[in-house]
């Protein structure tokens, strides 16, 4: 009697499947012109990243206060931010683990105001005046503050004058720059909505028409207040020769990433930039319609794009890291250190990472599309 022996199994062996997990990446825009703002609201980004790997997650607009502050304070890991340079100066001063991969430069409204009929028509008749200077202590980073008193000093220094000649009044603003989250449903779902902008410029316009400072500084939406009061332009800070005058929080602007995302992860560094990248060369080739985006992330309206910015402004997005912007940028960290902004020195060239660049412009050039 033949004993038949159990046949084998033939089916393959089961492996357990383990789910990568997708890296979690954050992002950031100020209300300026930057590609990667068109490139997020072109659905670039998206589109970069639609393999699944990467979990895109919007700073500006997430319900946790202290995400939102990460804006200010780039305490985020994994995060991008292109915005204005003093929050980013700041955060590699107080010891953020970040880098910069990208510097663009952007003419931007700039310049001291007065009132109508106030005799202050220039410079030299600020002398003994009062210049008022918002301060908000309740923020990490108080680049508001810092933005004014950059472009009082280029003002006064154009007469040779310094702030010894004036006196600068304080406007503490307790309210903090990140508020309450964006409203569900609302038309606008970030830190800068039109209206929440337009707000904020409450506190230094009273102080001016009721009489307790004689000028202020403005930039970006300076040009509609210069319009509704009809105010007296002291000084064009964005028309003085001397580039260096024109530095301040917005120029240069600064894309920046977190290290650690950088070292883990530099093909995504180079992914995301070369989407900014692409996006830049098609808002210089499609000029109206990218100054229309311009518009909606800057929180103005359209037809004062061209008297807020450069009427150039959709050709000169392209994230670059020339030697001429590294040097206004270290230009502007010694002002913000002199001025006791910053909680200590440090080399902007050695801060620079030229790798993402690089790559991501042979990305593009390997798929110009």
């Amino acid at each position: 009697m033949t004993t038949l022996s159990t046949p084998p199994d033939l089916r393959p062996a089961e492996t357990e499947l383990t789910a990568t997990e997708p890296t979690d990446v954050w992002y950031t825009v100020c209300p300026v012109p930057a590609a990667s703002s068109l490139a997020i609201a072109r659905g670039e980004l998206d589109e970069a990243f639609r393999d699944g790997d990467v979990r895109l997650n919007s700073i500006r607009s997430h319900p946790d206060r202290k995400v939102r502050e990460a804006h200010y304070d780039q305490s985020q890991p994994n995060a991008f931010r292109e915005g204005g340079n003093v929050p980013p100066l700041w955060a590699k001063s107080v010891g953020r683990n970040l880098r910069v991969i990208g510097l663009s430069w952007v003419e931007t409204y700039s310049a001291v105001l007065a009132l109508p009929g106030s005799g202050i028509r220039e410079p030299g008749d600020l002398r003994g005046k009062r210049l008022g200077l918002i301060g908000r202590p309740n923020d990490p980073v108080d680049y508001p503050r810092a933005t004014s008193l950059r472009g009082y000093h280029a003002a006064l220094e154009s007469a040779g004058l310094g702030f010894d000649d004036v006196t600068l009044v304080n406007i503490p603003i307790t309210e903090t720059l990140v508020g309450k989250p964006p409203e569900a449903g609302a038309l606008s779902r970030s830190l800068f909505s039109a209206r929440l902008m337009r707000r904020r410029q409450g506190p230094e316009l009273r102080a001016l028409l009721r009489g307790e400072i004689d000028a202020l500084y403005l930039n970006a939406q300076g040009a509609e207040v210069q319009a509704l009061l009809d105010a007296e332009v002291v000084f064009d800070v964005a028309a003085a020769p001397d580039v260096r005058s024109r530095i301040n929080n917005l120029s240069p602007t600064v894309f920046t990433v977190r290290g650690e995302l950088l070292d883990s992860r530099p093909d995504i560094v180079a992914r995301y930039l070369a989407r900014a990248i692409r996006t830049a060369r098609w808002a210089k080739a499609n000029p109206v319609e990218a100054k229309r985006g311009i518009a909606r992330d800057s929180g103005i309206a359209e037809e004062w794009v061209d008297a807020v910015y450069t009427p150039e402004v959709a050709a000169i997005l392209e994230p670059t890291l020339d030697d001429h912007l590294i040097a206004l940028l270290e230009d502007q960290k010694n002002f913000l250190l002199r001025h006791g902004f910053l909680g200590g020195d440090f080399s902007v060239p050695d801060w620079i990472a030229r790798g993402p660049l690089e790559e991501a412009l042979r990305l593009v050039a390997d798929d110009p599309r």
